[in-house]
């Protein structure tokens, strides 16, 4: 038995799931994927047997310069040696939201935590604080936005949670003006805030942003931008400054520190000082955690902003973007296959489309690209393009790419489980095991 197999059997017994991330867990790769990793560095990543990859997950699109980034490491190393936590608020917590309010003009005030879940749960018990009112407005189409019941009660993977928190979140379509405007008329007087991500495997058309910050006004919605994702890959002032939208209050997390754990939650100063100590105001339990600042992930933080600002990550990421998405239509061109094969959404966050032959979405095409790209040392669950990933790995990623394509084309005409190894990949949230 190799490492991987001890390690991973481990896993499963001692964690539920295998892993504590369930984009991390064995059910969402090919079966020839490393089941437990050791150690990174850049963009490359080493499992327990030593196998080395190229890696395009970075953590969960957490990592945006490149793992272990020597500044940004130390700037967290430094802090830890200043105790790394305090019995009071700490300077660095001070100089950290000072810099965010003056990364991002429409920011008032912040309130940090350690993940995404947190501070968008915490945005919408603001807005149902503000406005009074109970309802929550969703996208459809956008994959996650918490752990918390008042999102995963509106999906499939709903169990444990009562009837009367799912039905208190509702959906609307991404691009679809008149999706929110129907729905906010259903519901006058009655929804607390809209959610969305500014741009997720499709971008916005016909100014979709800025038509619903116009409607959120007009029906007094507060109006919640989650910039996990798209905060520090679309611009170092994210997605809202690149689509030039201003939401009341926006999320980040993931990239903002290159990997260490923190996450924010700011926004317009009238609705974030509910959370304050306005003498006369009614409180609002908003974000209180042990950890949520904690100094070397704030350290961490700082030092990201100075290196994006020193060496141009965001216009780095768009061109090794653009590159590799070049690079993959050309080969699907050669072959054929643009129709089954491409490339969708912004360059900075490519989203790689792997066809059956409907030339519909396949879980089980995808799974063989992947697993042929694992065989070239190539990891990539999706596409997150980090500073660190240069025309290097980019020309081998295509490299590998051209093979694993050939391989794909021949599925297409063939039996597709006769190429597959293992299981098929399996989407996160589905019903039951």
């Amino acid at each position: 038995m190799n490492k991987n197999e001890e390690y991973g059997r481990k896993a499963h017994r001692l964690i539920p799931a295998g892993a504590h991330t369930y984009s991390r867990t064995d059910e969402v790769f090919p079966s020839n994927a490393p089941k437990v990793m050791e150690r990174s560095k850049g963009v490359y990543t080493w499992d327990v047997d030593g196998n080395k990859y190229i890696d395009y997950g970075m953590a969960c699109r957490s990592v945006t310069v490149g793992y272990d980034y020597d500044r940004i490491s130390e700037a967290a190393i430094r802090q830890i040696h200043n105790g790394n936590t305090a019995t009071k608020a700490s300077k660095i917590e001070v100089e950290a939201a000072e810099a965010m309010c003056n990364l991002f003009p429409w920011v008032d005030m912040i309130k940090f935590a350690k993940n995404g879940s947190t501070v968008t749960s915490a945005a919408t018990k603001l807005a149902r604080a503000y406005t009074g009112r109970k309802y929550i407005a969703r996208c459809k189409e956008h994959s996650f936005f918490s752990y918390d019941d008042w999102f995963i009660g509106d999906t499939v993977m709903n169990a444990g949670i009562p009837e009367e928190i799912k039905n208190l979140t509702l959906q609307f379509s991404f691009n679809d003006i008149n999706s929110v405007k129907s729905l906010f008329e259903k519901y006058k007087g009655e929804i607390a805030a809209l959610i969305m991500e500014p741009c997720d495997t499709v971008e916005p058309t016909n100014n979709f942003l800025q038509e619903v910050g116009k409607l959120c006004k007009e029906y007094g919605v507060v109006y919640i931008l989650d910039e996990m994702i798209t905060g520090f890959r679309w611009d170092l002032q994210g997605a809202c400054k690149y689509y030039g939208v201003e939401p009341d209050l926006v999320t980040f997390g993931k990239g903002m520190a290159n990997g260490f754990s923190v996450a924010a939650l700011g926004g317009k100063r009238e609705i974030m000082d509910l959370g304050g100590l306005t003498p006369g105001k009614e409180r609002v339990f908003l974000i209180s955690t042990t950890h949520g600042a904690e100094m070397s992930s704030l350290g961490a933080l700082i030092e990201t902003i100075n290196v994006y600002k020193e060496l141009n990550v965001t216009e780095h990421i768009w061109d090794m973007g653009r590159m590799l998405v070049k690079g993959l239509n050309e080969i699907a061109k050669e072959y054929l296959l643009q129709d089954y094969f491409y490339i969708e959404g912004a360059e900075c966050s490519p989203n790689l489309v792997i066809c059956g032959k409907d030339k519909k979405a396949s879980l089980e095409y995808r799974t063989v690209f992947l697993q042929e790209m694992l065989k070239e040392g190539i990891l990539m669950p999706y596409i997150a393009i980090a500073y660190e990933h240069t025309e290097k790995e980019i020309d081998r990623t295509l490299e590998a790419a051209r093979n694993a394509i050939k391989v794909y084309a021949d599925t297409l005409n063939g039996d597709v489980n006769g190429f597959i190894k293992g299981n098929i990949i399996k989407p996160v949230f589905r019903k039951y095991n």
